[in-house]
């Protein structure tokens, strides 16, 4: 039993891995995409802009959620193992902090350049608050704090099968939740006040968190069948074959209702497949990989400052969109994780981070 649980650490930790390389990767194509939605924009003059817009459009589509589902998946065990209050005082330790060290201190920076002198800068600063790629933390804060009133027994594992019908029967339900959300809270609006810039998907992101700790409880990251990856596969290429070109070709609230249901239908898919080829295939770890899994939390935490330093350090290059963004995450990335150790470093740094 003591080795099952840590191949499914492994496995979930190599995961966290790849999705905060996505979310490096994602900053970038917005970077030098189309899509004005960062602290340093080089908008593409070229059609290789399009590509990196994809990928944003992709990614948005399933990898915050992912994200939500993990912390989900890891909530019902620290709750146990800590009780109430002391999990929330470890979230708010873990959360909270970092949170503010990034509004206080990393934002300035990040900041700075757009910094125009027309009028004080702690105007400027508070007419511009928002907490960047920090709104992950603070909105989990929040599904942290809700955790906390879930019944005690329903704390207690309980294993079952997940079955195709209840995945088809999700993926609806989602898809109905975030079609009949989008009226009240249209794809691209921003939360200001919380900072939140994807409010249009929170349907999602509270169902997975809601998921992920349903996997936990129930066995289903280790019960799922190896054919349910290689389903998850083809029902995200199928779903995207189709129901995206059909959402281009309409209008109203069919695009609408044909979006929710890809966005819904890829992101579950694979959600599916990942989960079942990194069980599968990368449950272990070696040095490296440990390396990277300690300093993944942290890269999420610091990436934002390494992109907007790496993207001046560059800005002299001029050369295809694309081309540039690969450039930039060759630096990136291995210097985002450099950071992330330097500052994991700092005393005290590892009991936050």
């Amino acid at each position: 039993m003591k080795v099952e649980t840590r191949i499914r650490l492994f496995a979930v930790d190599n995961l966290r891995v790849v999705l905060t390389i996505l979310v490096v990767l994602h900053h970038l194509a917005v970077t030098y995409g189309d899509i004005n939605a960062w602290y340093y924009f080089e908008q593409a003059r070229d059609a290789s802009g399009i590509l990196l817009d994809i990928l944003v459009m992709f990614n948005q589509a399933f990898f915050m959620g992912f994200f939500f589902l993990i912390s989900g998946f890891f909530t019902p065990a620290s709750h146990t193992r800590k009780g109430g209050r002391a999990f929330m005082r470890d979230r708010l330790k873990r959360l909270g902090i970092p949170l503010l060290v990034f509004i206080l201190v990393l934002r300035p920076l990040l900041t700075f350049g757009s910094y125009k002198g027309d009028m004080p800068y702690w105007m400027f600063y508070i007419g511009s608050w928002d907490p960047g790629p920090m709104w992950f933390v603070e909105v989990l804060l929040v599904f942290s704090a809700v955790y906390t009133l879930w019944p005690k027994r329903a704390d207690e594992p309980r294993r079952t099968e997940l079955t195709v019908r209840a995945v088809v029967l999700f993926v609806l339900g989602l898809s109905l939740a975030t079609f009949l959300w989008r009226f009240l809270v249209p794809v691209g609006v921003y939360w200001n006040v919380v900072g939140l810039p994807t409010p249009a998907y929170l349907p999602q992101y509270a169902s997975m968190f809601v998921v992920g700790v349903l996997a936990h409880r129930r066995g289903w990251f280790e019960t799922l069948p190896s054919r349910a990856g290689r389903l998850g596969l083809l029902a995200a290429g199928g779903v995207t074959l189709v129901l995206l070109p059909l959402s281009w070709m309409t209008q109203g609230a069919l695009t609408q209702a044909l979006t929710a249901t890809w966005e819904s239908a890829f992101a579950v898919s694979i959600i599916v497949w990942l989960s079942v080829l990194f069980r599968d295939r990368y449950n272990r770890q070696d040095r490296r990989g440990r390396f990277l899994s300690d300093h993944a939390y942290t890269v999420y935490f610091v990436h934002p400052v390494v992109l907007v330093a790496v993207s001046y350090a560059l800005v002299w290059l001029h050369t295809l969109a694309i081309v540039k963004f690969v450039i930039a995450a060759a630096v990136a990335l291995p210097l985002c994780w450099g950071v992330a150790w330097l500052v994991r470093a700092l005393p005290g740094a590892k009991r936050v981070l």
